[in-house]
């Protein structure tokens, strides 16, 4: 009984990968940052609608128009927050010396 080698293996295979740099082009990052923007827009616009509803009289549940305007606020100091920490870190690299 023979035994035929394996086709397509080779000694380099058995080896550790060279590191490869993988490149980005930070359309991912871009993306969620859309659409966290977009979801912000959204719930701005939801809660600014509920209030009018709530000042012509026209709600019926005034906590659904509070819920929304707080979630609205928080998302809103959330992304705040986040802008500024970028800002803070873009700086930051900015101040290293090369």
């Amino acid at each position: 009984m023979s035994i035929s080698p394996v086709q397509g293996v080779t000694a380099s295979s058995y080896l550790a990968p060279t590191a490869q740099p993988t490149t980005t082009n930070g359309s991912g990052f871009a993306a969620s940052l859309a659409g966290a923007v977009d979801n912000l827009q959204q719930l701005q616009s939801t809660s600014n609608q509920l209030a009018v509803q709530a000042v012509t009289g026209n709600l019926d549940d005034i906590h659904n128009a509070t819920i929304a305007a707080t979630r609205a606020q928080v998302t809103l100091e959330l992304a705040s927050t986040i802008r500024n920490q970028g800002v803070d870190a873009f700086n930051e690299i900015m101040r290293m010396q090369a």
